[in-house]
């Protein structure tokens, strides 16, 4: 097996700038650490990342922390996941994506145990079981999402209050005054209290009422299914809905497919609109949907300097971040339906 001299040699760098490269411990230029790695491959040299731990009682890894519980994995969430990594490695960190009980009772294997540096934490509740024990066993941790009171918190996290006022004030600006809003149904289940949707929904059902609005909440169940008994609870509720904001993307062409079945065109009728989803999932729809696109691929990267610069002590503020999404028109939004 190769030495790190011989990397060194190959590369025409220091043995100590080889060793910078691959414990990622001090800046090197990208066209130096280029040429280490091109002369890594070639020498098929592997660096000991047990070894290295041992050394600096790091592992420069970090763990992204999410629940175990339904089928939460979207595109949203697979762009957090991606971007995350990416940050961390450029930043001479690893990340890996590791599956939590949602109350938290294995994490203290995965931390006390010095398998990872730190933690991102996802798919955060009002009151998460999970940051009290993460702050117990006094791990550096940062959320991607907010508990109830996230002030002595490292957040970042979409900004669904300013979200939804956005969406109603483009919704509104087209003449609707009669809404809706479906949310996933998480009651009895472990996700019960889950931080975007409390949000979403109270904030929507404050700004209708400010404005003098109508406003019907929904609960969809699981899948296409959800989505169309959402679409005959919302009818059922209020006849002459105009326009809805869809915050659930396995369920959103059922609920299209529902509309339709009730003799209800999109967008002629009611217009649709998804809440903190990707314009890969609106495009899979017909018609298109407009969509208030998550900053999923900021958001990951933010959470991951978030937590790198805790752990290497470069930022003594305390981060909190708050994206909101941005509107992608397609077309099912229009004028409202003359009543």
């Amino acid at each position: 097996m190769a030495t790190m001299q011989q990397v060194a040699d190959r590369a025409g760098v220091s043995i100590a700038t080889v060793s910078f490269v691959v414990n990622g411990t001090k800046y090197v230029t990208p066209a130096t650490t280029d040429r280490v790695k091109a002369a890594m491959r070639e020498l098929k040299f592997r660096g000991n990342v047990v070894a290295r731990a041992l050394a600096s009682r790091r592992t420069r890894i970090i763990a992204l922390l999410f629940p175990t519980t339904g089928n939460r994995f979207s595109p949203t969430t697979s762009e957090f996941f991606m971007s995350a990594a990416q940050r961390a490695s450029e930043r001479g960190y690893h990340l890996v994506l590791w599956p939590v009980d949602p109350a938290g009772d294995d994490l203290d294997d995965l931390v006390s145990g010095g398998l990872v540096d730190g933690v991102i934490l996802m798919e955060v509740r009002m009151d998460d079981p999970r940051v009290a024990v993460l702050t117990d066993l006094e791990v550096p941790f940062t959320l991607i999402g907010r508990t109830r009171d996230s002030a002595g918190l490292p957040f970042v996290d979409i900004d669904f209050e300013t979200t939804i006022v956005d969406s109603v004030d483009h919704l509104t600006a087209l003449g609707h005054r009669r809404f809706g809003l479906v949310l996933e149904d998480i009651e009895g289940t472990p996700m019960a209290g889950y931080a975007p949707h409390l949000r979403a929904e109270s904030t929507f059902r404050e700004l209708v009422a400010e404005r003098g609005l109508a406003g019907t909440v929904v609960y969809a169940g699981a899948g296409s299914e959800g989505g169309r008994g959402a679409a005959e609870a919302l009818l059922t509720a209020d006849p002459e809905l105009s326009a809805v904001l869809v915050m659930k993307d396995d369920s959103a062409g059922g609920l299209l497919v529902g509309l339709f079945d009730a003799g209800r065109r999109v967008p002629e009728d009611v217009s649709v609109l998804s809440i903190a989803s990707s314009a890969a999932n609106a495009d899979q729809h017909y018609p298109r949907l407009s969509t208030m696109l998550a900053p999923g691929r900021e958001l990951g990267t933010r959470a991951a300097d978030a937590l790198i610069e805790q752990l290497d002590g470069t930022s003594a503020d305390l981060p909190h971040f708050l994206l909101p999404c941005t509107l992608r028109t397609a077309e099912s939004t229009a004028a409202a339906p003359a009543r």
